[in-house]
């Protein structure tokens, strides 16, 4: 279950982690990076772990901030964890170059203007609901054999949520 009284912390990881993205990137082209093996997989997991923050996110939370793009950025966080030997070096660049800084800027502002006490003492019922359906559809799927990578992939829980079931 995703606890509003760890968004903050959440959104905090996706400011440390994009930093690092940013400077890792810094002076590299496209090519330049792609060659570097060391800093392209480094830029790599940390793109990982802005997704994976954002991905841990309370669903009121990204419910109240629509307009960033959440299904986009744990969708990222998807292929790099689930399909890896798939990603495209290209998107990843695009990635780390123009969508990581934007959404800093975004997370920054959300930290400065929410009431932390306030989001932290609202309860949310909505999210057991959210947890529930997925879960529910996540047992249904593993009883039809599919695989604990893919159903969370699907479901949007994390593997280890799937294999508790």
């Amino acid at each position: 279950m995703r606890e509003r009284a760890r968004d903050k912390g959440r959104l905090q990881d996706i400011i440390e982690y994009s930093n690092n993205v940013t400077m890792l990137i810094d002076g590299y082209s496209f090519e330049s990076l792609v060659s570097d093996k060391r800093t392209y997989y480094s830029v790599m997991k940390n793109v990982e772990i802005v997704g994976e923050a954002a991905y841990m996110l309370s669903k009121a939370f990204k419910d109240a901030h629509p307009e960033t793009p959440w299904k986009i950025v744990q969708g990222m966080r998807h292929v790099l964890v689930h399909d890896y030997a798939n990603v495209v070096s290209e998107t990843l660049y695009d990635t780390a170059v123009n969508s990581i800084p934007e959404l800093r800027k975004q997370v920054e502002k959300y930290l400065a203007e929410t009431n932390w006490d306030e989001w932290e003492a609202t309860e949310d019922t909505s999210i057991a609901k959210d947890d529930a359906t997925n879960t529910e559809i996540a047992r249904r799927m593993k009883n039809d054999g599919m695989d604990a990578s893919l159903i969370s992939k699907y479901t949007g829980l994390s593997v280890e949520e799937v294999e508790k079931i």
